[in-house]
């Protein structure tokens, strides 16, 4: 046996020993178990956010405040929906051009009410109610 066919047996022999278990990893990369699971909406929400300064100040704009995501549309109007997704628990991110939430970790979107568009979460984020007065943004249950 020469050299190159020892090293050729024995690197698809490990091969051979460790696909299964990458491809076992891979299937269970998913599960709950593997990672947190979603944090309840926050209840009783009233706080005040000023606008003036911040992503908020412009269209397109959003923050995370107290377990709510709050965003500033293209067209200026606010909205405000529980930060965690409902599939794992990940804050999601404000998509401004097609004005929706969308989950970083395994793609859930929501439209801009909160509502599943998008698996692989199946329930809604709890929506909030906004109401601006000058730079003040009032976010309440």
């Amino acid at each position: 046996m020469t050299r190159k066919d020892f090293f050729a047996r024995v690197g698809f022999g490990a091969a051979t020993l460790l696909v299964p278990s990458c491809i076992a990893g891979i299937a269970t990369s998913c599960s709950s178990e593997s990672e947190g699971s979603p944090t309840p909406a926050p209840t009783n929400v009233d706080f005040t956010l000023d606008i003036s300064t911040g992503s908020l100040a412009t269209n397109g704009g959003f923050l995370v405040h107290n377990g709510i995501v709050v965003a500033r549309t293209n067209t200026g109007e606010f909205l405000a929906v529980s930060a965690s997704c409902t599939h794992q628990g990940t804050n999601v991110n404000y998509n401004a051009a097609g004005n929706k939430f969308i989950c970083p970790n395994h793609g859930a979107q929501f439209s801009s009410t909160g509502v599943v568009t998008q698996g692989p979460a199946s329930s809604n984020l709890q929506q909030y109610n906004t109401t601006l007065t000058g730079n003040s943004l009032h976010v309440f249950s």
